[in-house]
């Protein structure tokens, strides 16, 4: 996983990436936008909606009305040109965290006040606010995000407050140091984030618990609790969190088909009570962890979790609670520390070797191993808003789509990805290697130098073009690498803006077969070029080469260049003409 040292500079980009799609928010709404869709929802709709705008003294500049999880979400903002420099103001603090008794006490005299000054679209959601929580119990969450700095009388005194209200509330004070946190994680894939979980502990069903293993390592600062859990309890968990349980996970949910998962389902279903001693269970990173007693039941409580091994049993075991009731599930929770001024190798090369280090039941390959990487989540995101569906982790495309929303996107897995890339830019030989080879550290940087959707896509279409004329023609699956990286390097420097990529791939997405059908006839004919090179570069006798064999050698290509320029006059001519016929048809789908 790369490291980045985060700054303020790292958070403007983020800012910068929502602008282009909200021009005419201010930068303290772009701040505020950010946050929301960072920390609290994944549509970026949805943030940008909960703006209000300017509304006056009532320090609130976003509001949410979550009725799936029956809560209220407040969020006041400081953009600051400094980042963890200034304090912020005891009396803005104090009068935001004031909201919480406002909006849920039975005196109206304030709440009345609060909405004379606010515009008819503010005051219309504290209403609606107030009537979930004092009617229908909805949970009240404040927000305070600034990039200065808070103390921590400040914030005590700001959740005695909050205490006050007559309502299940909670403030939480982010500074300049805990927002860096906030974009580490949403650089890192982990977004929104999970504030708690309560784990409760096995008791009963005929086991007796003694008690709970507590280790506190003093050399890495790690804590760490391992205890049981009941298997339809683990379920549930993955029914309240879903997929962001598994964000920092290297893999997604491999179906029903590995044997691992298979053999779960049939311990599940013929012995229960042995599942505890066939299962390595599941292992839960988090930022904070807490042991308490509920009704008589004791409980960890962890902050910001993550199930970075045990994604299959976690599912398997929500796909069949009624099984998993009778099964006990061994649970390990790691409290990793995190300082935003040290963080940097230190949190993400542990977490690294903890997430390789425990994942091992399924194989794990190169390309799992980079699925976490920042480029791949940066990739991810920007081909989304093109309508991709970048499938960066190794799981079932169904799973894939119905956590990211897939309804029409164009899918494309990471590890094919890979492959387009190297088939334009490097050897052909190399492509030959196969997919995990361009995982591994001296290639992965050649392969993805970028997370630019303009510098992939170009090669993505002409892959498929390259492809559509293999289908169904054996012998050109030999040479299609070669094809394709000759055809590449005659073709990008036509392409080479950025809305010359985005023409070359809008003439693909919107089926304009007229107009780009000039490169599958340059395709067709290099692929009757390669057939004749081959019969003149295979050898004789004993060291004749076949097709697998003689498109494996390296330096083809170069040598396929040469044997066009000297022995294919005909056809280099019509490969020109083509591609000139091509660059006159991006112009004109520009113009349209």
């Amino acid at each position: 996983m790369a490291t980045i040292a985060l700054e303020l500079k790292d958070l403007r980009q983020q800012l910068d990436d929502i602008r282009e799609r909200f021009p005419n928010l201010k930068p303290d709404d772009l701040f505020v936008a950010w946050f929301l869709r960072a920390y609290i929802t994944d549509s970026e709709k949805a943030a940008v909606d909960a703006l209000t705008g300017d509304s006056g003294d009532q320090s609130v500049d976003a509001l949410i009305i979550d009725d799936t999880a029956h809560a209220i979400f407040v969020v006041q903002g400081k953009y600051r040109e400094k980042l963890h420099k200034a304090g912020e103001s005891r009396g803005e603090v104090l009068t935001f965290a004031r909201l919480a008794p406002i909006l849920a006490n039975e005196d109206e005299k304030e709440f009345l006040a609060l909405l004379e000054n606010a515009d008819e679209n503010v005051a219309h959601r504290l209403q609606e606010a107030r009537k979930r929580i004092r009617g229908q119990g909805y949970k009240l969450w404040l927000y305070y995000v600034t990039l200065g700095k808070c103390s921590s009388p400040l914030h005590e005194q700001a959740n005695q407050t909050v205490r006050t209200a007559d309502c299940s509330a909670t403030i939480e004070i982010f500074d300049g140091k805990k927002l860096m946190h906030v974009l580490r994680d949403y650089l890192d894939g982990v977004a929104p984030p999970i504030p708690t979980l309560d784990l409760e502990m096995e008791k009963g069903n005929g086991v007796d618990v003694k008690g709970v293993l507590q280790r506190y390592d003093s050399a890495n600062d790690v804590d760490c609790w391992v205890f049981t859990m009941r298997g339809d309890a683990i379920g549930r968990i993955f029914d309240h969190t879903g997929l962001r349980l598994f964000a920092r996970n290297i893999r997604g949910f491999l179906g029903d088909s590995p044997p691992v998962n298979k053999g779960m389902i049939a311990t599940l279903r013929d012995e229960p009570d042995h599942f505890f001693y066939y299962n390595n269970g599941i292992t839960i990173l988090c930022d904070r962890a807490e042991r308490l007693t509920n009704k008589g039941n004791d409980l960890l409580r962890v902050s910001n979790p993550q199930v970075i091994n045990g994604q299959q049993t976690s599912r398997v075991l929500s796909a069949h609670q009624n099984e998993a009731a009778k099964a006990s599930v061994l649970v390990k929770v790691m409290q990793v520390p995190r300082d935003a001024e040290t963080e940097g190798d230190g949190f993400d090369d542990l977490l690294s070797r903890i997430v390789a280090g425990t994942n091992w039941q399924n194989a794990i390959t190169p390309s799992d191993l980079m699925s976490n990487d920042r480029m791949q989540i940066e990739l991810e995101r920007n081909l989304r808003k093109l309508g991709y569906l970048y499938l960066r982790k190794r799981q079932t495309k169904g799973d894939a789509k119905r956590g990211m929303g897939g309804k029409g996107y164009i899918a494309i897995k990471k590890t094919d990805m890979a492959q387009v890339v190297a088939g334009c830019d490097l050897d052909p030989a190399v492509v030959r290697m196969g997919k995990e080879k361009l995982f591994e550290e001296e290639m992965y940087s050649k392969v993805f130098p970028n997370s630019d959707p303009n510098y992939y896509l170009p090669r993505y279409w002409l892959a498929r073009d390259v492809n559509y004329r293999t289908e169904g023609v054996r012998h050109r699956i030999y040479a299609k690498w070669l094809v394709m990286g000759f055809v590449w390097s005659h073709l990008s420097p036509m392409i080479r803006s950025k809305r010359q990529a985005e023409s070359f791939r809008l003439m693909h997405q919107n089926q304009k077969w007229d107009l780009y059908w000039p490169i599958i006839e340059v395709i067709d004919e290099l692929f009757r070029v390669a057939g004749r090179f081959y019969r003149a570069y295979r050898g004789k006798g004993e060291g004749q080469l076949d097709l697998v064999g003689f498109f494996k050698v390296r330096g083809r290509l170069r040598l396929f260049e040469t044997y066009l320029q000297k022995s294919a006059g005909q056809s280099r001519k019509l490969v020109r003409q083509k591609l000139e016929e091509l660059g006159r048809n991006l112009l004109e789908f520009e113009k349209q």
